[in-house]
């Protein structure tokens, strides 16, 4: 019985840090206002990476909007980086002014899509490079907006803010809920406090030369943007982020791929969890690194809604079992979790949709907690997102 209730104490430790820990962020992220970035007076030359892995009807709609952007023509350019695309769509993609660079490996990764790239192109070209998904379309002002932030905090890495493309079902809209409860906690919240920004894998913006050498290092299958920003903070470079430059991406429609998806994302938390513990606390006690050391800690933390679930449900038994600590201390840690929720979700998804699609949480719950059985290996496989034509619209 002794050991019994050690191990409920401890889950309590575990959950109650995580709780606070993101309320923290989450009310600073609330009463601290983005800083002011004044528009640039110069424009800086950018190449736009679009890889895409058997997407033929998304990256041709993807690369084509990316030409749409409030931005000088000569100092951009859009660069599709295409693996196990039709030669028809390359075709395609080849009467458009941009630039189409067919690749193919063995094994196809993200990072070897990106590495292929930067070694293909003429690096006197570029100052800066932006990094997309395959289905990313940018605001037509995303580039003046990064450029700004770029000139003005000279930043070697930018993130910007990445919403929702597709609300047309409740799993899609608990998908952008999510997205953007990260979004205020991990990237405004975390600068609101001096911190580095979450890097997310798409609408990021770094120095070309910088990001050129950096790359030839990450080897990652799934989840290169963990590995990138764990070695940024390492090293000591901080991650901007510009709440307004927004991005469009489409959220998963299909619980399929929601799984697959999110047992990419926790295999790749758990492997940089694994191989950075240990650096990240020596590097804090020895050298002060705070922000590699919060970004190993962000790791180690559950995912939102798995977070949610196990509160609330440790909440309820205790309603009717004695678990230890008290339905109070349960209590409290469940209700400090929800006003961070409600913190931190914008104002926009207070609608009928959003309680439809709240009926949901259970299963979604239920979801990522099969998937931490089925993480062994996955880091080694790369795990495809199917991609679809969505029409974009605003979160």
């Amino acid at each position: 019985m002794i050991l019994v209730d050690a191990l409920f104490w401890l889950l309590y430790g575990y959950l109650a840090v995580s709780v606070v820990y993101i309320l923290l962020f989450a009310f600073f992220g609330r009463i601290i206002p983005s800083r002011k970035i004044p528009s640039a007076t110069a424009f800086t030359r950018f190449a736009v990476f679009i890889p895409t892995y058997k997407a033929d009807e998304v990256i041709y709609e993807s690369a084509t909007d990316a030409l749409n952007q409030d931005y000088p023509k000569d100092k951009f350019e859009v660069i599709a980086i295409c693996d196990k695309v039709q030669p028809e769509t390359i075709e395609k993609l080849r009467q458009h002014p941009l630039t189409v660079l067919p690749v193919s490996f063995d094994q196809s990764t993200k990072s070897k899509s990106l590495n292929a790239a930067f070694n293909a192109l003429e690096a006197s070209k570029f100052d800066h490079v932006v990094i997309l998904d395959v289905d990313n379309h940018m605001a037509p002002d995303f580039l003046r907006k990064i450029n700004d932030c770029l000139q003005y905090s000279k930043a070697k890495a930018v993130q910007g803010h990445r919403v929702a493309k597709n609300l047309d079902t409740e799993l899609a809209i608990l998908d952008a809920i999510s997205e953007e409860v990260n979004n205020h906690i991990f990237r405004k919240g975390h600068r609101a406090l001096g911190l580095s920004s979450a890097l997310i894998g798409s609408a990021m913006a770094f120095d070309y030369t910088f990001m050129k050498e950096v790359m030839a290092g990450v080897k990652a299958v799934g989840g290169f943007d963990k590995e990138l920003e764990m070695k940024l903070l390492k090293d000591r470079y901080v991650i901007e982020y510009v709440p307004d430059a927004l991005c469009y991406d489409e959220k998963v429609q299909k619980t399929d791929a929601f799984q697959n998806q999110r047992r990419r994302w926790l295999s790749a938390q758990w492997v940089y969890v694994s191989q950075n513990l240990l650096p990240g606390i020596k590097h804090f006690l020895l050298s002060g690194n705070v922000d590699y050391f919060d970004k190993v800690f962000q790791n180690m933390l559950l995912p939102r809604v798995m977070l949610l679930g196990l509160c609330g449900l440790l909440f309820g038994l205790s309603l009717f079992l004695p678990l230890p600590p008290s339905p109070q201390h349960w209590q409290s840690i469940f209700g400090l979790l929800v006003f961070t929720f409600l913190l931190s979700v914008p104002a926009s998804f207070y609608n009928l949709n959003t309680l439809k699609a709240s009926m949901l949480l259970p299963k979604t719950f239920l979801l990522i907690f099969k998937t931490l059985f089925k993480l062994k290996g996955a880091n080694k496989t790369f795990i495809h997102t199917p991609h679809s034509t969505t029409p974009k619209k605003d979160a």
